[in-house]
């Protein structure tokens, strides 16, 4: 049973002595229980990751002061009745709401503990803003959930079914109770149990109360999240999510004017405007297409130290410009397509494709070439609405946008729209139409295969490992579906006239046991197309500084405002950075040197309600190596503190756009 009926009696006779409030310390009991059943589950279960952190003890111990809080918060609304109804005349409707209350309080955190092992096998972490923002979608993650998380969702679901079930016999008793305490009694206990309860709540003296960041007690983030639990972890995402604009200030506040000395800004309207002199001059600038890739993380490409899974990566690779240290920006979709398509710097808040301020007279590089007369298009296999793609670009540029909708009967339909053969053959199809008109063109194309659960047609690939359904069998699929876009590419007369650009959104199940898993944040990115001559770029980059260099290929001369480096022409001993930003830490990584014959860059990791860690990125061995604080820890601190807040002061005050 869900209880045994001697645990039962315990709870009933503990609580029994506080009359109406009984029900309340009953819940608080069982939630205790629950929760640091399944905390210890867990732990039990990425116990070598824990034990590696030596703190296993105070894993737990601050782990149940975190349940304290989170049944403190679902005390709140039945204690602020109590007063009202569990007095005489209204006992019986007390006793029913109580009755229902706990009922869906304790099924609640059965619920959410039940499926946080599959959101942590997905996403190296409890459920947390990405298991609220997903709720916005129920068609499209339900149908990803049946299709890919079978076991998991009658395993959830079994349990919170069988929770509903215990509850209901747990709870019969009180429903039986006769009122024993006077109205006198109940108001003069009342706001002691009250001012326990907000005590327990805050569960700090000091200045500030307690929130997830006083519990990151270790460099992995996984580990910090056990010390929570999943009930508490998604009711913050969601209070966080309603103040996503003062996020930034997390790590610090800074003035104006310094924040733009320290970043080269401007005090002016557009602070970060700059002009664009293109590296090739051209009587006539090129197209562009951007393909942009789901989850292709270098963890995929061999030759950056991956599984061998993008043979046609690799081959096309020597035809262009090729990144070998390009990192990605975040660890979700729309955080990718803020960097690429806008140059935007990330911050802790949501990206600016989802917020309020951005969702018109934003920076894109669509709004840029549209002023100059291309035509632009968005192509998707999925529905553009996801994510609020739909509603950002057609407001930011783009004139025109392709999705699930637009095919006639695709080759394959999968819970995320059509394959990526559908995607690209109709990606081709509009670039020989748009090529025809004479008119150039931008095009962003964003695949979707490579995303759990891992569906694809059979019979185009060798599988890479059995079962079919896996992260590296899609992206060798997804590779293949490219390779054959690009041998018809190759052939059509849009060739020569376009400049193409492959690059990552982000790498899959980005994950580790430091503050920010960098090696995870590695990506592959490639130019190629037209008259794109072989090169290798070694230095250190960011996804923001694509958009900048693809249009200085293309011949394109223009103001804009993003702060991204135009690596088509790279100045003497440049040493480029990148900028990350993992949950609620940024990391800013700048290059140095070598270290072992392999690049060695200096991270500074700024934190929430922390100070800042320091450490020592090592690309050869992929691993960030902390360290103390250097000589010139406040000045390379206070540099990724300005570069974390200049985006949101851009966003905030809407200065990242083109001049009027």
């Amino acid at each position: 049973m869900f209880f045994s009926k001697k645990l039962q009696h315990t709870i009933w006779y503990l609580s029994n002595k506080l009359g109406p409030f009984a029900p309340l310390v009953a819940m608080v009991l069982l939630g205790l229980i629950i929760l640091s059943l399944s905390r210890i589950g867990l732990v039990v279960w990425k116990f070598e990751r824990v034990i590696n952190t030596g703190r296993l003890m105070e894993i737990l111990l601050q782990g149940v002061r975190v349940d304290l809080i989170q049944l403190g918060l679902m005390l709140l609304i039945p204690l602020l009745l109590a007063p009202i109804f569990a007095i005489s005349k209204l006992f019986k409707i007390w006793q029913k709401f109580t009755y229902f209350w706990v009922i869906a309080c304790i099924v609640l955190l059965v619920f959410l503990e039940a499926s946080t092992p599959g959101f942590i096998m997905e996403y190296d972490v409890r459920p947390n803003r990405i298991f609220v923002e997903y709720l916005k979608y129920p068609k499209e993650i339900l149908t990803m959930l049946w299709r890919g998380f079978k076991v998991d969702i009658f395993a959830g679901l079994s349990l919170t079914l069988f929770a509903i079930w215990s509850m209901r016999r747990f709870m019969q008793p009180w429903l039986e109770t006769n009122k024993t305490w006077s109205n006198k009694k109940i108001w003069i206990i009342w706001p002691l149990l009250f001012l326990l309860t907000a005590l327990v709540i805050r569960s700090s003296l000091g200045h500030r109360p307690a929130n997830p960041a006083l519990f990151a007690i270790t460099q992995d983030s996984m580990v910090n999240s056990l010390i929570l639990n999943s009930g508490y972890s998604v009711i913050y995402a969601a209070y966080s999510l309603q103040h996503e604009s003062k996020s930034s200030q997390i790590y610090g506040k800074m003035n104006k004017a310094d924040i733009f000395k320290l970043t080269g800004a401007q005090d002016s309207d557009i602070p970060t405007l700059k002009t664009l002199t293109p590296s090739v001059k051209r009587d006539k600038p090129l197209n562009l297409v951007i393909i942009l890739q789901e989850s292709l993380g270098a963890t995929f490409v061999e030759s950056l130290g991956g599984v061998p899974v993008t043979p046609n990566l690799e081959k096309l690779k020597s035809e262009g410009i090729w990144f070998t240290q390009l990192y990605a920006t975040g660890t979700r979709s729309v955080r990718g397509i803020e960097a690429v398509i806008t140059g935007f710097q990330p911050t802790p808040a949501d990206s600016t494709v989802k917020l309020s301020l951005s969702q018109k007279n934003f920076f894109s590089i669509a709004a840029l070439l549209a002023k100059q007369g291309y035509s632009t298009e968005f192509i998707y296999g999925g529905e553009s609405h996801f994510d609020n793609m739909r509603g950002f670009f057609m407001g930011n540029g783009f004139q025109s946008i392709v999705d699930q909708k637009d095919y006639k009967n695709p080759i394959f339909l999968g819970s995320w729209g059509v394959s990526d053969e559908d995607l690209l053959n109709k990606t081709h199809e509009q670039l020989l139409a748009h090529h025809a008109s004479g008119k150039p063109f931008f095009t962003l194309a964003f695949s979707s295969t490579n995303h759990a659960p891992f569906e694809f047609p059979d019979g185009r690939i060798e599988l890479y490992e059995q079962p079919k359904s896996t992260d590296n069998n899609a992206v060798k699929y997804a590779d293949y579906a490219m390779g054959e876009f690009f041998k018809k590419a190759k052939a059509s007369a849009y060739w020569k006239d376009t400049i193409f650009l492959v690059v990552a959104d982000h790498d899959i199940r980005v994950r580790g046991d430091t503050l920010v898993p960098i090696e995870r944040f590695h990506i592959p990115g490639l130019i190629l197309g037209a008259d794109i001559q072989p090169n290798t770029i070694t230095a250190v980059a960011s996804q923001i500084d694509l958009p900048v260099t693809v249009l200085s290929l293309m011949g394109i001369s223009a103001q804009h405002p993003m702060t991204g480096q135009d690596l088509s022409k790279i100045p003497e001993n440049y040493l480029g950075r990148a900028m990350m930003q993992y949950n609620y830490n940024f990391a800013w990584m700048e290059q140095t040197g070598e270290v072992n014959g392999g690049s060695s860059n200096n991270v500074t990791v700024l934190r929430e309600g922390k100070p800042a860690a320091f450490g020592v990125y090592d690309m050869q061995n992929k691993q960030l190596i902390e360290t103390v604080a250097p000589a010139n820890a406040k000045e390379i601190e206070q540099r990724a503190l300005a570069n974390s807040l200049m985006p949101t002061l851009l966003y905030t005050e809407q200065r990242y756009r083109l001049p009027q």
